[in-house]
């Protein structure tokens, strides 16, 4: 196998996790859950479930990842053999996750042809040309539907694929100091564009606005943990594949709050862009998911003074961010094949692509459910499996050790008891009530 990569600097590592928890869940679904769940009321506890699984589940990791220098796969594998002498059984384990990244980054490869598909549409005009929403849910559904988008899907694979194919460095690093700059560059000036328009003052009303009884709803809570969990890309996988190219001296427990920070200032920025363009128009914000971003927003900035520059400049953003993601997905199952398979990263990146291709190009009419029980009983398994390896197999000291790396001030004593009593079993209360809700993320 190649010699193992590394990230060149702390700030491309920090812009990479970023670029990978940054999606189409601050997008799409963050304003709506700040719409329905009371705004500020929201805000509070998404706020306080952020905080505490940037400080455990995402330093853990990042942590864990540098520490055994592997994906899941290995690093499950090692923690069993050292532990047990069960390699095998920790090689199994560790597949959970890898085997979700790849069905999360198969769906993943959908939804990029949808937002290329329709980032061409807005230079065109194309996708932005009607006043009657019922043409933008037709023009959606046939997009939406099997084998409705080959061409996009095809281009948005192989975007993913070059980008992959020059590595850790050359290709993922280099494109995230890129794309997340100028993602938040531009969606801050949507913002203050938004500002300007006519009734925006009653958007920042309604996404500021603090409801007790919305407070003491359990669902606030309950949907502010589940949009917190998945918003910051702990699923056992991608953070902790990006760890595994960190260097000793990097500190995991800064770039842990860096991901954070940012990742919640996006989904802010993107909801102070989305509520008070639908407030402009008069718009009720009760609709996420794909629909929110391929229909009614389309059809939103129709309307809008400026309106095609405006969507030009939305789904350019958008596309910086849904291919950060991307290329975090596909990272994990690569570097599964470079490990186990023993080989060359061109290759891997081809295998691991083209099967995704084939796959995706399968599942475009079912995308949707598809990816609803990955991200549901995918994801927070996995970043369970990968809590159990770190927190209860491996003794405290040599987790703390791991964390505190590359740091001037080592964490405190709160973090391990928090990290082993609380965050591992949080991931499987996230399954548990994800699965009675049908997903809450």
């Amino acid at each position: 196998m190649e010699k193992r990569e590394n990230f060149t600097s702390n700030r491309g590592f920090i812009l990479a996790c970023i670029g990978s928890a940054v999606g189409m869940g601050n997008i799409w679904m963050f304003p709506t859950r700040i719409s329905l769940y009371g705004g500020g009321s929201f805000l509070i506890p998404y706020i306080i479930f952020v905080i505490l699984l940037a400080n455990t589940g995402v330093i853990g990791e990042m942590a864990f990842g540098r520490a055994v220098r592997s994906g899941p796969v290995d690093a499950a594998g090692t923690v069993m053999k050292r532990r047990f002498g069960k390699e095998k059984a920790g090689i199994a384990i560790g597949m959970v996750p890898a085997v979700v990244s790849w069905c999360m980054a198969v769906g993943y490869t959908v939804v990029m042809s949808w937002i290329i598909k329709y980032m061409a549409g807005m230079f065109t005009g194309e996708d932005i040309s009607s006043d009657k929403i019922d043409d933008y849910v037709r023009d959606f559904s046939k997009t939406a539907s099997a084998f409705g988008n080959n061409f996009w899907l095809i281009a948005a694979l192989l975007l993913a694929l070059l980008i992959l194919i020059f590595g850790v460095s050359a290709g993922i690093e280099k494109t995230n100091k890129i794309m997340m700059p100028v993602f938040f560059v531009m969606f801050v000036g949507l913002a203050i564009y938004t500002a300007f328009q006519p009734n925006a003052l009653e958007g920042y009303r309604y996404i500021f606005r603090i409801d007790v009884n919305e407070l003491k709803d359990v669902n606030t809570w309950v949907y502010a943990m589940g949009q917190a969990f998945f918003s910051l890309s702990i699923a056992g996988s991608g953070t902790l594949i990006y760890g595994s190219y960190l260097g000793e001296n990097d500190n995991v427990v800064y770039s842990a709050r860096m991901v954070a920070v940012f990742d919640t200032l996006a989904a802010v920025i993107a909801s102070l862009v989305i509520i008070p363009a639908m407030a402009t128009a008069g718009a009720k914000l009760d609709q996420g998911g794909p629909g929110l971003m391929f229909i009614y927003l389309p059809h939103l900035f129709h309307g809008m003074p400026g309106g095609r520059i405006f969507a030009i400049i939305f789904f350019v953003a958008v596309f910086f961010a849904g291919l950060s993601s991307l290329i975090n997905l596909y990272e994990t199952p690569i570097a599964t094949v470079q490990e186990k398979l023993h080989l060359g990263r061109k290759l891997s990146c081809i295998i691991v692509c083209g099967i995704g291709l084939v796959s995706a190009l399968f599942i475009q009419g079912i995308v949707s459910n598809w990816m609803d029980i990955a991200s549901t009983y995918g994801c927070p398994l996995g970043a369970g499996l990968m809590a159990i390896m770190f927190y209860y197999l491996c003794d405290r000291k040599y987790v703390e050790s791991e964390v505190n790396k590359g740091t001037k001030k080592p964490v405190g004593r709160w973090f391990y008891p928090l990290a082993r009593y609380v965050f591992t079993p949080l991931c499987f209360v996230v399954l548990i009530v994800g699965a009675v809700l049908g997903g809450i993320g």
